[in-house]
């Protein structure tokens, strides 16, 4: 405890570091102040009914944590971030089939600049078609008619889907604004606040449920709270772990050339056995919305509708949580491809006279970092799937609420681990640049890694 209040301190005498934490939390606050402002023209105590269903989990449920409960509040935020996201995979998943993207892509900065703007559009977009169905399905999730103050004509739509945009758009600028000026990835933070703004009363149902109701007791809360911290360990295992790839280097010469006689000492290259974060859970919990979308398009009179509505509809279902595995998988091959470039790293370990211990330089050490990547990218990958789905596991076998079940991995406690990993370890490297102990080493591990 003494060390922590001594990190805090050095905080707090960081100047840059204070300002980016201060920012952070500024802009995280305006934004769960907003997910409270609900629409004009809409009574908010007539929304219980919509609370009441998107609080017993469901795709619901998973929609209004990724909000932060601004779905169930009918917010100027109610889309949440999700429109942003989506229209990222949309790009990034072009970018392997359009060739103006891809050109894009090897522009460095600039090219950069330009696909981000191109996502913004798309978000927009994505909204457009996006706020005039959350408000014409609000009378079929429970809001009744006389809530809607003005009426459902175009006075009260057309405002409306403009404020649901506006503000999807001025969410999506706080998450840059975050990355940019703050602390940690402002995208992934505002997800995080969502899902931790409704841990509080996940909790508290599940304590209702254990204790009043005379289902197991408070000594069922106490193991359940074990297993959530040991879960919660692994996960950060699972983030922290890495594949370590010995690299040795040419010692230079006094003139400044390189002496291939002479090895000098051994590094390593670290291979995250998750490289790709937590961005797989968010690209395949987005697309998990269409199967359910496409059977209310088919109807209930199609055989395949009522299926693909049956069957998609339930988080904790099979079918759902074997697609959502397989997604997951796939999406973290196909992220790790595009984040890990391993035929820069080999050019890049070529010019600096690096090389791998009995690998030659150039290609084949790209192809040796290739195949490690893909060998340490599956196991990684199922238990990363493995992990998203244990909620519906749980659920089944011991029967949680669905709230509190949905902490027990999947989404929600994968994004917060990997999220708050991230920070802390953006918040490490400003302590140790100034010398000071970090959040995640002693002072003498500290130490001995300055040394070596």
């Amino acid at each position: 405890m003494k060390r922590l209040i001594e990190v805090l301190a050095n905080i707090w005498k960081i100047e840059e570091l204070k300002n980016r934490i201060l920012i952070t939390l500024g802009f995280l606050v305006v934004y769960r102040i907003g997910a409270q402002v609900v629409l004009p023209g809409i009574d908010p105590v007539q929304l219980s009914q919509l609370t009441s269903k998107t609080s017993g989990g469901g795709l619901l449920g998973v929609l209004n944590m990724f909000t932060g409960g601004a779905f169930a509040n009918a917010s100027v935020f109610a889309l949440g971030i999700m429109p942003y996201i989506s229209a990222s995979i949309v790009v990034q998943l072009m970018g392997i089939a359009v060739p103006y993207l891809q050109k894009l892509q090897k522009e460095g900065e600039s090219g950069r600049r330009r696909i981000n703007q191109i996502t913004r559009w798309l978000t927009i977009g994505i909204c457009v078609f996006q706020a005039p169905a959350y408000l014409y399905s609000l009378g079929a999730l429970g809001v009744p008619e006389s809530a809607f103050v003005l009426g459902k004509g175009l006075g009260f739509m057309v405002p409306s889907v403009i404020i649901l945009v506006t503000g999807t758009i001025f969410a999506m600028w706080l998450g840059e604004k975050i990355t940019d000026k703050g602390i940690g990835n402002g995208i992934s933070l505002l997800i995080t606040v969502g899902i931790v703004a409704t841990l509080p009363m996940s909790f508290a149902q599940e304590f209702v449920s254990r204790v009043t109701e005379n289902n197991g007791g408070p000594i069922v809360i106490v193991i359940e709270t074990m297993v959530w911290i040991g879960i919660n360990a692994i996960c950060i295992l699972l983030v922290m772990a890495v594949r370590q790839i010995p690299v040795q280097y040419a010692r230079r010469t006094a003139s400044g050339g390189i002496d291939k006689n002479q090895i000098g000492a051994r590094q390593y290259i670290p291979l995250k056995l998750n490289a790709s974060g937590v961005m797989p859970i968010i690209f395949a919990q987005a697309l998990m919305f269409v199967p359910s979308s496409m059977g209310s398009l088919l109807g209930s009179d199609s055989g395949l509708g009522q299926w693909l509505q049956a069957s998609f509809s339930d988080i904790f279902g099979l079918w759902y949580n074997i697609l959502f595995a397989v997604l997951i998988i796939v999406f973290t091959y196909f992220y790790t491809a595009i984040t890990v470039p391993t035929n820069k790293m080999a050019d890049d370990l070529k010019r600096s006279g690096g090389f791998v211990p009995g690998v030659r330089p150039g290609t084949e050490t790209a192809d040796f970092l290739d195949r490690i990547m893909s060998q340490i990218t599956f196991p990684g990958s199922l238990f990363l799937a493995a992990v998203a789905v244990l909620p519906a596991v749980v659920f089944h076998l011991f029967g949680m609420q669905q709230g509190w079940a949905l902490f027990y991995g999947g989404t929600s406690l994968l994004i917060m681990v990997g999220v708050a990993i991230d920070t802390i370890q953006q918040i490490n490297a400003y302590l140790l640049n100034r010398h000071y102990d970090g959040l995640m080493k002693t002072g003498s591990k500290r130490n001995k890694t300055a040394g070596n």
